[in-house]
C-alpha cells in the first residue's frame, strides 16, 4: 500500500519531529480540551473513578519503560490511520451533539490509534496497545450500563451480608437492598454494591498483572477474580456495620468506623488479589509436571 505519510530519519530505530509532536498534541487538547477537563472533573468529584488520575500515569510509565525497545520498532506509515482519525472525530461530534459523553470521551482512544497507524504504522501501535487499551479505565461507564450493572451487585451484596448475619447469629429480615435488622435498617447502596472498589480493582490488577506477572491467562483471571473479590468484600463491610449496629448501635457504625472500614475492606482486597497470584504463580510447576 503506498502511503502519504513519509517516515522521518531516525536515530536507534525511532524519530519523531519535536515540532510535528507539539502541533499534534496542541491540536488534540484544542480538539479535546472540554471533554478531557469535565472528565477530569468527575474524577475529583466521583468516588467511583477516583482512580482515573492514576491511569494516564501508569500508562505514561509503560511507555517510559519501553522507551529503548519502541526506538526499535520500524517506522511503517499506514494511510488507513487517517480514516480512523475522521472517525474517532466524528464519533467525537457525535457524542458532544448528543450529550454521550462516553462517547466523546471514547473517541479520543481511536484518534490516538489512528495517530499512531498513520505517523507510525501498525508494528508501532501494536507496541503500545497495552497503555492505549488500559486508557479505557479511565473514562466513567455510561450511565445506563453503570444502572445495570449497579443494581443486581446491590442485591448480590444484600443477599450475601444477609447470609452472614443469619450464620453469626443476628435476626436480619432482607427486603431487596434492605438489611431490617431488630432495631435498625441497613441499605446497601451503590457506594457498597462493590461498584466503587470494582473499578479500582480492575485498574490495579491490569497494572498489577503488567509488572508482575508474564502469563497472559493469569493476566486475565486476576481481572476477572476482582469482581467476586469486590462484592465479598463490601458484603463483608456490610456485615461489619450490622454487627457493630446491633451490638452497640447505630451511630457506633458511622463516622470513623465506615470510613476506617472502607479503607480496611479495600485493603483487605488488595490482599485478596496478592493471595490469588500467589496460587496463581504455583499451578504452572503443577501443570508443567502434568503435561510431561
Amino acid at each position: 500500500m503506498s502511503t502519504i505519510a513519509q517516515a522521518a530519519p531516525r536515530v536507534d530505530g525511532l524519530e519523531i519531529s519535536l515540532p510535528k509532536v507539539w502541533v499534534i498534541a496542541g491540536l488534540v487538547a484544542a480538539l479535546y480540551g472540554p471533554v478531557l477537563t469535565q472528565m477530569m472533573v468527575q474524577w475529583w468529584q466521583d468516588p467511583d473513578y477516583s482512580h482515573g488520575f492514576v491511569v494516564p500515569l501508569f500508562a505514561g510509565y509503560v511507555l517510559y519503560q519501553r522507551r529503548h525497545k519502541l526506538r526499535q520498532v520500524p517506522l511503517e506509515p499506514n494511510n488507513l490511520g487517517f480514516l480512523v482519525m475522521l472517525g474517532a472525530i466524528a464519533l467525537l461530534l457525535a457524542g458532544s451533539l448528543g450529550a454521550e459523553l462516553f462517547v466523546a470521551r471514547f473517541s479520543l482512544l481511536f484518534l490516538l490509534g489512528g495517530i499512531l497507524l498513520f505517523f507510525a504504522g501498525w508494528k508501532m501501535l501494536r507496541a503500545v496497545a497495552f497503555p492505549l487499551v488500559f486508557l479505557v479505565l479511565m473514562i466513567p461507564l455510561p450511565a445506563i450500563i453503570y444502572n445495570q450493572v449497579t443494581f443486581p451487585l446491590q442485591l448480590l451484596a444484600s443477599r450475601l451480608s444477609s447470609n452472614c448475619l443469619e450464620l453469626v447469629g443476628i435476626p436480619v429480615l432482607r427486603e431487596g437492598n434492605v438489611l431490617v435488622l431488630p432495631s435498625y435498617s441497613l441499605e446497601v447502596v451503590e457506594a457498597c454494591s462493590g461498584i466503587r472498589s470494582l473499578m479500582s480493582l480492575i485498574a490495579l490488577a491490569f497494572a498489577y498483572g503488567y509488572l508482575v506477572e508474564q502469563r497472559l491467562w493469569a493476566r486475565i483471571t486476576l481481572v476477572v477474580l476482582m469482581l467476586p473479590i469486590a462484592v465479598g468484600s463490601n458484603a463483608l463491610r456490610v456485615v461489619g456495620a450490622g454487627v457493630v449496629t446491633y451490638f452497640w448501635g447505630p451511630r457506633s457504625a458511622e463516622g470513623f468506623f465506615h470510613f476506617f472500614q472502607g479503607w480496611l475492606i479495600f485493603v483487605s482486597a488488595v490482599v485478596c488479589m496478592l493471595v490469588v497470584h500467589w496460587v496463581l504463580s504455583h499451578l504452572a510447576p503443577w501443570r508443567r509436571e502434568v503435561s510431561t
